[in-house]
């Protein structure tokens, strides 16, 4: 848990380009982008040879969001 936070609580955004198509929220330090998540916002499972461009917050009491880190999954 943070030093400095009373909770642990995140943002992910799953993007493309500059849209930001979903935003999940969690309190642990992993999320889970469904079946059917996927399909709605893509139109399909995400597979093999498929990128996904994520952004990571961490939410703060005291600030709201974070500086984001942003990754790129390789499936």
């Amino acid at each position: 848990m943070p030093l400095t936070e009373e909770l642990e609580a995140y943002e992910v955004e799953i993007v493309d380009g500059a849209t930001v198509k979903r935003v999940l929220s969690t309190a642990t330090t992993s999320a889970l982008y469904n079946a059917a998540q996927q399909t709605a916002d893509w139109g399909a499972l995400l597979g093999p040879g498929d990128t996904l461009d994520i952004r990571i917050y961490q939410l703060s009491a005291l600030v709201g969001r974070g500086a984001s880190k942003t990754i790129t999954l390789i499936f």
